[in-house]
């Protein structure tokens, strides 16, 4: 189950980072009117999210380091723009993530996974509820990137 649940986040990820490999990091790091952030931001928010609903969750460590978690959190927003390095970053970040989450799933890290509900009212109790979740919410912010991108 794992492996395609990995594929629904993997594909769109890599068809929205080539889709957006014409884009200038000006444009990327753009917050377009209507909007409280840009692309860039979206990109990492979708990082950080699945380290928060499958790690965080869980009671373990992000995979990402804590400064890249708090960047792209629920709740945050631009600090200000991102260089070329970070949305190398970013863009490395899109699929090596999802490699460890596969990892780390294979491996039985997460174990414990207390259950929550979002804010979309959908309750989780366990990493395959995390699982089937995280492809709606990267849809979102998919969506988010696709109107931005006529915008910048």
């Amino acid at each position: 189950m794992i492996e395609k649940q990995l594929e629904i986040m993997r594909r769109p990820r890599l068809n929205i980072v080539s889709t957006l490999n014409n884009f200038s990091l000006e444009q990327l790091n753009k917050i377009p009117a209507g909007f409280n952030n840009n692309i860039i931001w979206n990109l990492g928010h979708m990082i950080a999210a699945q380290q928060g609903v499958c790690y965080k969750r869980a009671g373990l460590n992000t995979w990402v380091d804590d400064a890249f978690f708090q960047r792209y959190k629920p709740e945050s927003k631009p600090e200000g723009p991102v260089d070329a390095a970070g949305f190398e970053e970013i863009k490395t970040l899109l699929t090596t993530s999802l490699d460890q989450l596969e990892h780390d799933y294979k491996n039985g890290i997460f174990g414990t996974y207390p259950a929550w509900t979002t804010r979309y009212g959908v309750t989780m109790a366990s990493i395959d509820d995390a699982l089937a979740f995280l492809p709606f919410h990267e849809g979102l912010h998919i969506g988010y990137i696709m109107a931005m991108r006529k915008l910048v």
